[in-house]
Order: structure tokens, then sequence, then C-alpha cells
């Protein structure tokens, strides 16, 4: 049975450059892929042709024996997947299947170079370092490189050298017929070099562990659950990879006094019977001094007291918060004879004025009246 043309059997034309042709193969050999077509005769057939005509089309000798001969310039060699033999296709399977089994093959050399680790730090905050901002030093044990061997992993003098085992590929494959698995390198764990002589400091490993101690710029307006990152101030990399970041995590303590919300912050105001009844002037705390909160009379519990420009200016931009007093009345405690009798002579002036001065006290009886009146109907 007559073979069919390479090109054709590829889907390209003869003057494509052997990008377009690897290109080409790929998308074929991963269509037919037996893998992927279990138990299929026809995709097993299409799997063989396509790896025979890449094989062919791939190598420049090859390739030309072919264009000025056809398939008799390249079967006389063992060329072709049908023909006797794999000619150069174990290289061929790794090179565009390497990625899968993940390494590269055909004998191309691998980078084993690797970033560190990130690392992360939880750093406690006081409200006022989180809204003015502050420079906070903390210490971090981290991985770094070995100033011992310069982070090689060998003594002094000497250097790591290429495993035998694997020619420093860092990994092995095993191929049966049309299938190969790759896996890293027993000998040399996956690294592609071997150390004879290690380095006292580190046995080897290139890194050791130390404690740094670093200076950390804490903008304003920070608030829990913030982040800020410290790049290349985590663990070293291997084999001269470049270094992870150091993401500090802010926690804000709470506070006595205030309490945040976003950009706004709040604090509870006690205030007299007397300074609630009659009105009066407080002063009241921020987090830049104090400043004078008036106190119209008449005033209830709960009532909230706005000071503008009092709160956060938010890291990320925008306006600044305000300062919200929440004032509640307190109830004197620990009365001398001579208060109470004041007090019972106070009340029984408001008794006599129809419980004007207490409008929700009266609301609230009267509700409750008409609540019993309504059960009993």
């Amino acid at each position: 049975m007559s073979k069919r043309d390479y090109y054709e059997v590829l889907g390209v034309s003869k003057g494509t450059d052997s990008k377009e042709i690897k290109k080409a193969y790929r998308r074929l050999a991963m269509k037919y892929h037996p893998d992927r077509n279990p138990d299929d005769k026809d995709a097993e057939s299409h799997f063989k042709e396509v790896n025979e005509a890449y094989e062919v089309l791939s190598s420049g000798e090859k390739r030309a024996a072919y264009d000025q001969f056809g398939h008799a310039g390249v079967d006389q060699n063992g060329g072709g997947g049908h023909g006797g033999g794999n000619g150069n296709f174990s290289d061929v399977f790794g090179d565009v299947f390497g990625d899968i089994f993940g390494g590269g093959g055909g004998g191309r050399q691998r980078s084993h170079v690797q970033r560190g680790a990130d690392l992360g730090y939880s750093l406690e905050l006081d409200l006022e370092d989180a809204v003015k901002g502050t420079q906070a030093k903390i210490r971090v044990p981290s991985m770094v490189g070995c100033g011992g061997c310069d982070g090689s992993g060998a003594a002094k003098g000497s250097q790591p050298e290429e495993c035998q085992t694997c020619g420093g590929v860092g990994q092995v494959r095993m191929q049966q017929g049309f299938f190969a698995v790759q896996q890293a390198c027993p000998r040399c764990k996956g690294q592609g070099k071997t150390i004879k002589n290690p380095c006292h400091k580190c046995h080897g490993a290139g890194r050791v562990e130390e404690t740094k101690t670093l200076s950390v710029k804490i903008p304003p307006g920070v608030d829990t659950g913030d982040r800020i990152r410290l790049s290349g101030e985590g663990e070293a990399g291997v084999h001269g990879g470049p270094a992870g970041d150091l993401y500090v995590q802010v926690s804000v303590r709470e506070h006595k006094i205030f309490t945040r919300d976003g950009a706004n912050l709040y604090c509870e105001v006690p205030i007299s019977f007397v300074d609630a009844s009659l009105g009066g002037e407080l002063e009241v705390p921020t987090l830049d001094g104090r400043v004078k909160l008036k106190i119209p009379a008449e005033t209830q519990t709960n009532k909230l007291f706005r000071v503008r420009g009092k709160g956060v200016a938010p890291v990320r931009g925008g306006a600044t918060g305000d300062l919200l007093c929440r004032v509640y009345v307190e109830t004197p405690v620990k009365l001398n004879s001579e208060q109470k009798e004041l007090l019972k002579q106070f009340q029984a002036t408001l008794d006599g004025e129809g419980n004007k001065q207490s409008p929700k006290k009266s609301s609230w009886f009267a509700g409750v009246k008409n609540f019993f009146d309504d059960m009993k109907t």
C-alpha cells in the first residue's frame, strides 16, 4: 500500500518552516494519541503515520532527501515509523511531549533555578500608630543564602558536578513503544547536579535559617486585614534564584476609648443628668488632642454628635472620616439623704405637670394601658 505524502499527512505545504511543522505535529499527535483514543485502531494508525511524517520532516537531512527522492530517499535509511526502526523518534517524542511529563526531553538542559518561598508576618499595631503611620521593627526567621558557599552547597574550592545518571537534566525517562514516563532523577533528586564535598555550614543545601531584623514603614490609615509587601525579603532562592517576598499582615489592637469603622471613629461619652437636662459644654478626646463638644438642653441617651475631620484618612486615599460621639446619661449613685430628698421634691413637681417633661414615659405607659385593655375585650 502506497504511503501518503508526508506534507499532506501533517497538513502543511512543502515550504513550511520547521516551527510550523512542529506545531502541526503537536496538534495531530495530541488528537490521535492512544491515551485519548483507547481501542481505536484508526486513531492508532493515524498516530503512527503522523509520527513517521514528523520524524522525517523534522530532520534537515532526511527532509532534503525526501524532497528530492520522495519516500525512496528515506526508506533506504530506515526512516519512518512503519519501516522497522524508530530512528530518532524517542527524541521527537520527548521534544513535543516533554512538558506533559514534567521535563524537557531530547537531552536539553533544564534550569534548576527556583524562586524562594514567600513569607508571612502578623504585626499588631496600636490604633494611634495605624492611623498616623509609624516605623516598626520586626524579626523574621527565614532561609537565606549560605555565606560559607555563596549558595552553591559545595565547600569552598569545589563546585557541584553534573549528575552522571541524568546528564544534568534532573529527570530520567523510561520509554516503551510510543509511551514515555519521566520522573525525578533518583541520584540528584531532580537537581541535575551532585555535591561530593558539601559545605560544612549548610550541609549542601545552599541555604541556612537565620532571623533577620527588618524595618517596616507603616503608612497612615492602615487597618486590620491590610497587607504590606516587602519585595525580596522572603526566603532565598535555590541555585541563585530570586528571593521571595514578605507579606506583613496588619492587625489593630482594641482601643480603650475609640472604635473604628472604616474612616470614622466612635466613642461613648457619659454626661450627667443635669448636663443632659440643661445643656452644657464638654471636652472630648480625639487622636489629635481635646475638642469642645456642645450638649444642647434636653439631650437624650444615645444621641450621636459628629466632630468633622477627626477620624481617619484612608490609606488608599479619600476624604478623612469623622469622630462620632454617642452620649449616654449616667444615673447618679450613692446619694446622701439630702440629695434623695431634693430629687423627691423635684419628681413631685414633674408629676404635677402631667408628665409633660417625660413624653416617652407617658407614651410608653399609654401603650401598655391600651395593650391590657385590648386583652380584656
